[in-house]
C-alpha cells in the first residue's frame, strides 16, 4: 500500500493524505485534493514535492494549476531537499507502526488516520517549541508551504 501525504511545511501539519493500492498521479492528486478543499479562499500556498513521477505528471501538475498553487520540486536526485517529508515518512513508519505488512486495508485504513490524527494532534514537536502541528497550523494561517510526500 502507498500513502500520499500533504503537509504544511511551516507547522509541520498533515493536511491531506490518500491510502492507495497503487501509486499512482490520480491516488496523489486525491491527497492534494483533500488539502486544497481545507484551504482558506485566499490562500495559494507553494506546493514542493520531490521529482517522482506521480508528481511530476500532467494529471497532478494540471491540478496544482486548477488550484492557483504555484509549483516548486526537488533537484534531481538531492535528498536533501526533501528531508522534512522523509522525516515525516520516517516517523509514521517506526513511531505509529505503519511500516509493516497490514492484514487488510480496512485495517490499513483505520491506523493511518488514527496516526494522521495523533500526529498532529498530539506529537509535540522540537522544532515548534514542543507545540502541536495542528496548533502551530491553526495559528499560522492554515498553511503556506504544501509539501508532498508518499510512502510505501
Amino acid at each position: 500500500r502507498y500513502l500520499f501525504l500533504i503537509s504544511d511545511q511551516y507547522s509541520r501539519k498533515i493536511v491531506g493524505y490518500n491510502l492507495s493500492e497503487k501509486m499512482e498521479s490520480a491516488d496523489a492528486v486525491k491527497a492534494l485534493e483533500s488539502a486544497v478543499n481545507k484551504l482558506p479562499k485566499d490562500q495559494r500556498p507553494c506546493h514542493h514535492s520531490d521529482r517522482g513521477c506521480q508528481y511530476c505528471s500532467h494529471e497532478y501538475i494540471g491540478c496544482l494549476k486548477k488550484h492557483g498553487l504555484s509549483v516548486s520540486m526537488t533537484e534531481q536526485n538531492h535528498c536533501y531537499e526533501n528531508a522534512q517529508a522523509e522525516r515525516l515518512n520516517g516517523i509514521l513508519k517506526q513511531e505509529y507502526g505503519l511500516g509493516g505488512r497490514l492484514r487488510s486495508p480496512q485495517i490499513a485504513q483505520r491506523l493511518v488516520d488514527q496516526a494522521v490524527l495523533i500526529y498532529n494532534t498530539l506529537r509535540p514537536h522540537r522544532s515548534l517549541n514542543m507545540e502541536y502541528p495542528s496548533v502551530i497550523h491553526e495559528g499560522a494561517g492554515n498553511g503556506n508551504n504544501l509539501k508532498e510526500t508518499s510512502t510505501n
